[in-house]
């Protein structure tokens, strides 16, 4: 909306030779007051038992799945938590930067919009898209995870076609449906990511595993989605090449969702179930011989220093549990 409003204001040639970049400059004291939430936020319980752990560097401390791992050690222990997340978020990030990116070029010099109408045109699918987030991420809570995820990629190679083939129709109306068609997926994906990629790796590697999976996927099929899809329709002369291209990734995304541990519900690798009050606590444990998303034993089994220290709650969990 900024980028529309400085377009329908200034020429084409100050925004091509300064006003470009007010958009950045206005957006940096947004990535300050993102670093001053960050800096108030406490770790969990969970991240600062496993660094205790680390610091008293036991020998046992260093070889427990709770402990924290460099980047080789990393890779060799999670390699495949690692490629499922990267390529899911690399399924996600091919439809959202078509549709947040990609778009407005699209628009532009493939169906030669003029370029305000290149941005303004995707406004309200974006708008759309935002509200509808909150809403996709609370049906994961309560379907799961891995079914609202299989939504997103069964409708981003469901739709891609037909969404692109309503924009390459090029009246406002059917590119105003096209967007929104594209936006579907990209809602159902966006909405799960920040919940399904931490539940792959245990605390204490945590950061680091979605660290690696989640920015290497968004810098080579994110950052670079505009390029290679401009270059599919350049080499290929069809402006339907990019509809393959998001097709294609969400394919891949499909067969790794089919991989991923279903996390809704469920504490995160190596943390105890999250409760609010004693009473909350009392009732989850006695139901826990009938609670689908609490398994005890392999609860204790990712959590070994716990095990050390609660040794008969632990076994009068288990007898109850039996």
């Amino acid at each position: 909306a900024f980028v529309s409003i400085l377009q329908l204001t200034l020429s084409a040639d100050v925004m091509e030779g300064f006003a470009w970049r007010i958009p950045f400059l206005v957006a940096l004291p947004l990535g300050v007051i993102a670093l001053w939430f960050r800096s108030k936020i406490e770790d969990t319980p969970a991240f600062k038992e496993a660094q205790e752990a680390a610091n008293r560097a036991s020998e046992d401390a260093r070889n427990s799945a709770d402990a924290p791992k460099g980047v080789i050690d990393l890779v060799k222990s999670y390699w495949r938590e690692l490629l499922t997340g990267f390529v899911i978020v690399s399924a996600a990030n091919t439809a959202g930067y078509a549709l947040t990116s990609y778009m407005p070029t699209y628009l532009t010099e493939t169906l030669e919009y003029d370029p305000v109408h290149g941005n303004l045109l995707t406004l309200p699918s974006l708008v759309g898209m935002s509200l509808c987030i909150p809403l996709a991420g609370k049906l994961s809570d309560s379907v799961g995870r891995r079914k609202v995820l299989f939504i997103g990629s069964i409708s981003s190679v469901v739709l891609a076609v037909p969404a692109f083939l309503l924009m390459m129709h090029g009246q406002i109306w059917s590119t105003l449906a096209g967007l929104a068609l594209l936006a579907v997926p990209v809602t159902f994906y966006v909405a799960n990511l920040a919940s399904s990629l931490p539940a792959l790796f245990p605390t204490a590697s945590r950061y680091g595993g979605m660290g690696i999976s989640y920015n290497f996927a968004v810098a080579i099929f994110g950052g670079f989605a505009p390029f290679i899809m401009q270059a599919l329709v350049t080499m290929t002369k069809s402006s339907l090449a990019p509809a393959f291209w998001v097709m294609g990734t969400s394919v891949a995304g499909f067969i790794a969702v089919c991989y991923l541990r279903e996390s809704a519900r469920k504490p995160l690798p190596g943390s105890l179930p999250s409760v609010a009050s004693e009473a909350e606590a009392i009732e989850l444990v006695e139901t826990q011989e009938e609670n689908p998303d609490l398994d005890v034993e392999e609860l204790f089994e990712q959590v070994p220093a716990l095990e050390e220290n609660y040794q008969q709650e632990i076994a009068d969990a288990k007898a109850a549990q039996s």
